[in-house]
């Protein structure tokens, strides 16, 4: 198996390399991967076998949660900024190579083209969007509950840990 540039894929041990469902039997079902993560952390506080487990985010879901309203102040703002950055890098690194007695003036001409060709491809882009998307937002991919699968020859086990782990903590005030 390949990289998608060409190198050797590299997978954990014991891991398939082609995407496959996940096997074992259910242990434990969450409403957030915050406490799918807290019931194996406390499998593997127990010296089980984690190994054997996986969570599994069933009913998936992309939230989009828009953060603010995109202007053409702001895109161009953005654009000069991360057209500047570039551009600076560039300038530095011509700097290193360059034959002139003063390094300061590959980094400015780096610098000013750079903030220029980012502000006319930012400004562009959102020409060219014509208002159809005048927001800024952040993607993620949620599950509707995380599942806890183990291998059937520890679920059993993991099902008594994780029954003691939703009843509380022990009366002697000791973990796991």
């Amino acid at each position: 198996m390949t990289t998608p540039f060409g190198g050797p894929a590299r997978t954990a041990p014991g891991l398939p390399n082609l995407p496959t469902p996940p096997t074992g039997w259910p242990v434990g079902s969450y409403a957030t991967y915050e406490e799918a993560q807290r019931a194996v952390d406390h499998l593997a506080d127990s010296d089980f076998p984690v190994r054997d487990v996986t969570i599994v985010g069933v009913d998936l879901m992309l939230v989009e949660r828009v953060i603010g309203r995109l202007t053409w102040g702001r895109v161009l703002i953005s654009g000069a900024a991360s057209g500047a950055w570039f551009g600076l890098f560039v300038g530095l690194l011509l700097s290193l190579f360059s034959t002139s007695a003063n390094p300061l003036g590959p980094i400015l001409v780096g610098l000013a083209s750079g903030l220029l060709f980012g502000l006319v491809f930012a400004a562009v882009g959102y020409g060219a969007s014509r208002g159809r998307r005048d927001f800024t937002s952040a993607s993620q991919m949620v599950a509707g509950r995380y599942d806890v699968l183990c291998q059937p020859r520890n679920a059993e086990k993991a099902r008594e840990l994780l029954a003691k782990l939703a009843m509380g903590p022990n009366p002697s005030g000791q973990n796991g």
